[in-house]
């Protein structure tokens, strides 16, 4: 369909093909060196469920991490490497799975994610950050608008990083992939953060590699024009590396989560 190549991302990434292997195996070394609550239940179904791992010492706050694969594929078992830079600065962090397309819609993926947020929540104290990637991180951006989290948990907020996000759907109605996704007009509004007036008051980051497709600069400068909100753009990165940094405790990435100077 029309936009099916400006959404395409690794057609256009040099061994595309490598990384889904080389996150699986980072993961699960990971996992093997750090102590994993794992599967910890969220809803009823066999996809929600949450991976969480606990700093050494009383956490300083909650970070959950929300993949991404275009709400279609991959699930927490790929990203376990990425709690490595917020779980060393000492926080909690948390990996959700959650349905897939065309089994649910989008925003069934919202309020699931909604779910996993609001009881983790419950169990660990202090400021909440969330992070999400691609369809991630339309998730997360979803979580700053009104309504989708518990009051109660969305007055922790702390930051909301949105790294390469789909935050406008309406553009997924001329890919091929809205066969799974099942978008008419009014989903995808309804479902598109940049399109959300109503929101928390809570500081965002729209991040995005230089190297990324068109598309994704569009998308996270209209969430941050929309947003009036950070704007990041990371030079010599792509779709698939923009979110290496989440695993270095020193990265730019990292202070800018927790909101340190980078000056």
């Amino acid at each position: 369909m029309e936009l099916d190549d400006a959404y395409a991302n690794g057609a256009f990434i040099d061994g595309a093909e490598n990384y889904p292997p080389k996150w699986q195996a980072l993961a699960e070394t990971f996992r093997k060196d750090h102590p994993t609550q794992r599967d910890v239940p969220y809803g009823d179904g066999a996809r929600q469920v949450m991976d969480v791992f606990l700093p050494e010492g009383k956490a300083k706050g909650l970070f959950v991490f929300v993949h991404g694969g275009y709400w279609l594929a991959f699930d927490k078992s790929s990203w376990s490497h990425l709690a490595a830079g917020m779980l060393a600065r000492g926080w909690a962090v948390v990996i959700p799975s959650y349905d897939l397309c065309p089994q649910v819609r989008i925003a069934d993926i919202t309020r699931q994610v909604a779910s996993a947020i609001s009881k983790i929540a419950s169990q660990v104290d202090g400021p909440i950050i969330l992070a999400g990637h691609s369809a991630g991180g339309h998730l997360v951006a979803r979580m700053a608008c009104s309504g989708v989290l518990p009051n109660a948990v969305a007055k922790r907020l702390q930051h909301v990083m949105s790294i390469s996000p789909v935050a406008d759907l309406r553009p997924l109605l001329k890919t091929s992939m809205n066969d799974q996704f099942k978008l008419d007009i009014a989903a995808a509004e309804a479902e598109s953060p940049a399109l959300c007036a109503d929101r928390h008051d809570v500081a965002v980051t729209s991040w995005v590699g230089s190297d990324e497709r068109p598309a994704f600069l569009d998308q996270a400068r209209w969430l941050a024009e929309a947003w009036k909100c950070g704007h990041v753009v990371e030079q010599g990165r792509h779709h698939f590396d923009v979110i290496d940094a989440l695993a270095d405790k020193d990265s730019t990435m990292i202070s800018v989560l927790v909101g340190e100077d980078t000056k």
